[in-house]
């Protein structure tokens, strides 16, 4: 899918360039601390749990109680699932594959 050319620039550039050097989960603390906040940081947290629980066929209650997400966020993220750029649905995969290779 092409990039959103609302969001394709030098800076956006730049920045994931620097996501895509960091090493290791230590770094990406270090990193995400000094460029979020903690409430940035914790809402894109909260979305990528969303996305896994909406793609494991949980209900959005279920999501609620375990997430506190409002039920905005989780359709704002399952329409993103559905009709998005595919972000979710390729991190989700690789995170699954991960998984599967730590058993």
């Amino acid at each position: 899918m092409p990039v959103n050319p609302r969001l394709k620039d030098e800076l956006t550039d730049q920045l994931f360039k620097a996501i895509l050097l960091l090493k290791n989960e230590e770094e990406c603390y270090q990193f995400f601390e000094d460029v979020c906040t903690v409430g940035e940081l914790k809402a894109m947290a909260q979305r990528l749990e969303v996305a896994s629980m909406l793609k494991y066929g949980h209900t959005y209650d279920e999501i609620v109680e375990r997430t506190g997400a409002s039920t905005a966020t989780i359709s704002r993220v399952k329409r993103c699932l559905h009709y998005g750029a595919d972000g979710y649905k390729t991190v989700l995969l690789r995170l699954d594959e991960t998984k599967d290779e730590e058993k």
